[in-house]
């Protein structure tokens, strides 16, 4: 038998779980599937879960079942290459014939003193969890500071104005105003939404350092009860551990087949994967897409594609609060109830095909 071995139960695990089974995977190959947790997590709504808007159930899909599909919970060490096994913490080591690394990404504390110590995040759903114990244990009148207004920190602050109007919302941003990887008539309509709901936006800020309970914008101290962080994302330490070049968010370098170059064996997927676009799930999808079928080839004898198009991304929603939204769909922005209803409609069908 040939183990196939898959890191990570995110979207480009699952994604290749679909192309895979029930009806293209040879008899004598086994799937390995490793994951923290017994199900797969959308990570897409952890804002919402640490907000409090809705349930920890409501994250969770189960993992497909298949005879062949041996799903193993654990914590990954690290990657024996030469030896082909997978070490993992109070477990004996995985060996695999194919290995596909998809384990996502941690926050990015850019260097900034007490950033990783004293903040929390919604990069896991044990972070997540962690983050809606202490924000909805705040009494009335605290002050909760958001360092970053990307997509994660605009949708987290929006949903807790929402679920807690009475607390004190100050959302810190580099740029001069947020969202800046979109067109600036959409930041602004956010940027709107969050002043007619009681957000304090802090433009150009610099944060040098953090402490329990204060940060530093500009070497200046502002008092802040909780502090979580949703400035920036690298890879998993896992890849960035591994042998082999990568990019400045230590997203490992892959070929046109979307493995490592040193070993077509090796697969990327995901946010440990370098890629010329944003990580995000639909990028995940797209490169699980074009992994199996290289697996497939491979497996039938057939050759492999000499190159594959290039993954199109459909584009990009995002919510404020369960009524409005925010979006680029074809190069086109949209905005309001319109961009609420299409990402939640998305939402319930990648959870209806997987549920």
């Amino acid at each position: 038998m040939k183990n196939l071995v898959i890191l990570g139960g995110g979207y480009g695990g699952m994604k290749i779980l679909s192309e895979l089974l029930p009806n293209h995977l040879p008899e004598d190959v086994t799937i390995y599937l490793v994951d923290r947790v017994p199900y797969h997590c959308l990570k897409t709504e952890y804002y919402a879960l640490a907000a409090g808007t809705i349930s920890d159930k409501e994250v969770r899909v189960a993992f497909p079942e298949h005879p062949r599909l041996v799903v193993k919970y654990g914590e990954v060490t690290g990657i024996d290459t030469i030896g082909r096994k997978i070490n993992m913490a109070d477990a004996e080591p995985l060996a695999y014939d194919d290995l596909i690394i998809g384990l996502g990404c941690e926050d990015k504390y850019h260097g900034v003193p007490g950033a990783e110590q004293f903040t929390y995040s919604i990069q896991s759903i044990e972070k997540a969890r962690r983050t809606y114990s202490v924000l909805n244990n705040l009494g009335p009148g605290s002050v909760v500071g958001i360092v970053g207004a990307g997509l994660s920190g605009v949708e987290l602050a929006s949903e807790l104005s929402e679920s807690r109007e009475d607390l004190n919302i100050k959302l810190f941003d580099r740029g001069k105003h947020i969202l800046s990887a979109f067109p600036e008539r959409l930041s602004k309509y956010v940027e709107n939404w969050f002043v007619r709901n009681n957000v304090e936006i802090i433009n150009n800020s610099n944060i040098t350092k953090v402490e329990e309970n204060r940060i530093y914008n500009h070497d200046e101290p502002i008092d802040c009860d909780v502090i979580v962080w949703t400035a920036g994302i690298q890879a998993n330490k896992i890849a960035r551990d591994m042998d082999g070049e990568k990019d400045r968010s230590g997203r490992l370098i892959v070929t046109k087949h979307h493995h490592l170059p040193s070993d077509e064996h090796i697969f990327i997927v995901g946010d440990c994967a370098s890629s010329p676009h944003a990580p995000s799930a639909q990028l995940a999808e797209g490169q699980a897409e074009q992994i199996s079928e290289v697996l497939k080839k491979r497996w039938n004898g057939e050759p492999v594609p000499e190159s594959f198009p290039p993954i199109k991304l459909k584009g990009v929603l995002g919510s404020l609060g369960k009524k409005q939204g925010f979006g680029m769909m074809a190069d086109r922005a949209i905005t309001g109830r319109v961009a609420r209803m299409l990402k939640s409609g998305i939402l319930w069908m990648y959870k209806f095909h997987n549920g």
